[in-house]
């Protein structure tokens, strides 16, 4: 099992490697390249709350026709940073299919053993049907920097009205304190339009979050440009 795990890693970092260097000159031109930019409060992925206070959450992502590849990152002013490189396929019936590569600088890029890995590999799967979705999520290596278990699971069920959204998550190793299966994210959110100009709004972003499993609350503002 170990060698079948160290071997799927060893193929996805390849796949990334590839989907990078076919990208061409040509896409650059039709603008396939988009850069985004939030801020927030604080950082909670999935009921647990990552660093200290106000975030900056950078991103970089290419997309063409239903395919997306990017990376994106996380980083405060007490020295947390995490950039997490990531690509995905949709597929026409709602359903997107994609892996995400869970990295923190200050560890060895090329660091994929199961004592001190630095990458956490996680295939994931998110369908959507009008305002329900369901996520799925499977950490496929145990990487002891980046602090996976190995078979960690999460999913998560949410629903989106008019004005507010909530959302429903359990998961196990990674999300909880005993590594046991367990409710980990519950919340519920809005989002608010600021309108700067006839031209240029900004959304704001809040939510307020549980963690049964931590018995720990939340309450996070955010802005994206």
């Amino acid at each position: 099992m170990k060698t079948l795990r160290m071997n799927s890693l060893k193929a996805i970092f390849t796949i990334f490697f590839m989907c990078g260097i076919q990208l061409q000159a040509q896409d650059v031109e039709r603008n396939n390249f988009n850069v985004t930019a939030d801020v927030y409060s604080n950082y909670i992925w999935r009921g647990t709350r990552f660093g200290k206070g106000p975030h900056i959450q950078p991103g970089v992502k290419y997309e063409k026709g239903n395919f997306t590849a990017g990376v994106w990152g996380s980083f405060d002013g007490s020295g947390y940073s995490e950039t997490d490189p990531y690509m995905f396929y949709a597929l026409p019936f709602g359903l997107t299919l994609g892996v995400t590569d869970y990295y923190y600088p200050g560890l060895k890029l090329a660091d994929i053993s199961q004592e001190g890995g630095s990458h956490a590999l996680e295939i994931n799967g998110t369908f959507v049907k009008k305002g329900f979705s369901l996520n799925c999520n499977y950490i496929i290596n145990e990487a002891g920097g980046a602090g996976s278990k190995g078979s960690d699971v999460y999913l998560q069920a949410g629903y989106n009205f008019d004005s507010v959204s909530i959302f429903a998550g359990a998961g196990n190793g990674w999300y909880t304190e005993d590594n046991s299966f367990n409710l980990c994210n519950i919340g519920v959110g809005t989002v608010k339009t600021i309108q700067i100009s006839e031209k240029f709004s900004i959304p704001l972003t809040g939510q307020v979050i549980i963690n049964p499993d931590k018995e720990q609350l939340f309450v996070v503002a955010g802005f994206s440009f």
